[in-house]
């Protein structure tokens, strides 16, 4: 590139939350960078997007830093469909989004609003990634994630991403001397076993918390969930293309014209 890489950023966990601070300072050292956020937690919003009801955008200065940025009172996908289309000069070189408060991995992408904002960047053709810390605290302390960030953001910005492919990038809650480096994997298969906790209001009427707990179905040793159990960071490169291509024989073997 003969100019600096645009870079937009965002997130789910909202514009003010310390994980995307934390990408922010790590995007300044390599383009130009505009962010664009929710203003306030859309964990677990998946690919949601707003159309029936209006959509908010302000420019503000979080920071001191050389950055631009707009926070959005729509969805992380929303987010990135307004910043293409309404805030950038230019189409980005990148899109990053995180670093997720929260595991991202296996199952989880399908619910995650980070890894939704970067799919959304990749139908556009941009190439993108998501960062997750596997610490739901907001006072995780992102420092030991820095260098993995920024070397896995300088190859993409190096090699670039096939079309139609996002990276999904997993951290493990760790010091950096304990994380053993970085591991190329699948996406587990697992899943959540849910229940819902049930309860009544002082009127008498039902109502229901989601709870549950993380079971990981996979003896793989190549998978993101065996990466960060073993103290490694997981780079699993996602794909949004739903197509169950290896069943498209089978199903057309069925007697469906008659």
């Amino acid at each position: 590139m003969t100019e600096r890489p645009l870079i937009l950023v965002t997130n789910d966990d909202g514009i003010t939350a310390p994980g995307i601070r934390t990408l922010i300072s790590i995007m300044n050292t390599l383009g130009d960078v505009v962010v664009v956020a929710p203003d306030s937690p859309q964990s677990g919003m998946g690919h949601a997007i707003t159309i029936d009801s209006t959509l908010y955008v302000e420019q503000l200065k979080v920071d001191d830093g050389p950055q631009t940025e707009y926070s959005c009172s729509g969805t992380p996908a929303d987010c990135v469909k307004l910043a293409i289309r309404e805030k950038l000069n230019r189409k980005p070189d990148l899109c990053v989004s995180g670093i997720n408060h929260g595991s991202n991995s296996s199952i989880n992408v399908i619910y995650s609003g980070t890894m939704s904002a970067a799919i959304e960047a990749g139908i556009e053709g941009i190439p993108a990634i998501g960062f997750s810390l596997l610490d739901y605290k907001w006072s995780a302390d992102f420092e030991a994630t820095k260098s993995f960030v920024k070397t896995i953001t300088e190859n993409v910005l190096q090699h670039g991403l096939p079309n139609g492919v996002v990276l999904n990038v997993n951290l493990p809650n760790l010091p950096k001397e304990n994380i053993k480096g970085i591991k190329v994997c699948r996406q587990a298969r697992a899943n959540w076993v849910e229940e819902f906790d049930k309860r009544k209001t002082p009127s008498g009427k039902d109502y229901y918390w989601l709870t549950g707990r993380f079971v990981n179905l996979d003896g793989g040793e190549d998978t993101d969930e065996w990466a960060l159990e073993h103290g490694y960071v997981s780079v699993v490169p996602v794909q949004f293309d739903l197509t169950a291509h290896h069943y498209i024989q089978n199903l057309n073997s069925w007697n469906l014209n008659d």
